[in-house]
């Protein structure tokens, strides 16, 4: 096969979007439960993914996978299924008719989680790759024998980028979709405690999200200075404390009300 047509091959992880038989399923749940319990273990792991230890020794790089991105598309998959289910219960809590439900979820799992990640993923690749890094390697993986950065140097990937991106999901989808959604009766109420326990859930899911996304690109050999990405979280600790007196995110900013139900109908 000549090098034009390698190059024009679509990368692994398009490849295999409907390959459900060698999608590693198990390892995409370990990797959800432990992004809550001990989101520093899922890092840990990119560098038995990219230079994989038999017998306690490394591998010949020709037998390892030359990129950090992991190309299997079972957590996506997975948590784009958990997006829709979750959609379906707040859709069926709080829309008026099926159609409406339905539009929640699908708005709930290919803009919220999908479109968002994406979005974050692209801003990464170049803010990142710019500003904390010396280079780019590509999209999904090491780049071709012409290309700047092929010269065993290691470099980032939008592909990882997306890794990232959807790993730091997953707290945001537990606070704010699924246990927003079971105390949704309690912390909507005109209570000061009510606001307290519905803000700090907030405050809980955006700065996992940080931390997670911290922990991602820190993982990373060839990033510097990766601690940058905690500077927001406090900020937001600063504006969980002022809304405890001035602002009720639960009735305000719950992901329904961003799907057309009204805000009576959802509290």
């Amino acid at each position: 096969m000549s090098p034009r047509r390698s190059n024009m091959r679509l990368p692994p992880f398009f490849r295999r979007l409907f390959k459900f038989k060698s999608m590693d399923f198990e390892t995409a749940v370990w990797e959800m439960t432990q992004l809550v319990f001990a989101p520093k273990k899922v890092f840990r792991n990119i560098y038995y993914h990219k230079r994989p230890l038999a017998h306690d020794r490394l591998l010949p790089v020709s037998e390892t996978k030359n990129s950090y991105h992991r190309a299997d598309p079972a957590f996506t998959y997975l948590l784009l299924i958990f997006q829709l289910m979750t959609g379906l219960a707040w859709g069926v809590a709080y829309a008026d008719g099926a159609g409406l439900t339905i539009q929640i979820s699908l708005f709930f799992a290919f803009v919220h989680f999908l479109g968002i990640s994406l979005l974050v993923s692209t801003l990464m690749y170049f803010l990142v790759g710019r500003v904390l890094g010396k280079r780019r390697q590509g999209l999904f993986g090491p780049p071709g024998p012409n290309t700047p950065g092929s010269r065993g140097e290691e470099a980032l990937e939008f592909g990882y980028c997306f890794d990232v991106a959807i790993r730091a999901f997953v707290p945001v989808w537990l606070f704010l979709y699924v246990l927003q959604f079971l105390f949704m009766p309690l912390i909507a109420r005109d209570y000061w405690v009510s606001n307290l326990c519905g803000n700090t859930m907030y405050l809980l899911a955006l700065s996992y999200y940080f931390v997670i996304t911290f922990l991602g690109y820190n993982a990373l050999p060839t990033l510097s200075k990766t601690e940058v990405l905690l500077a927001p979280i406090p900020v937001l600790a600063i504006i969980w404390l002022i809304s405890l007196f001035t602002f009720d995110c639960a009735t305000n900013l719950a992901p329904v009300l961003w799907c057309g139900v009204g805000l009576r109908k959802a509290v």
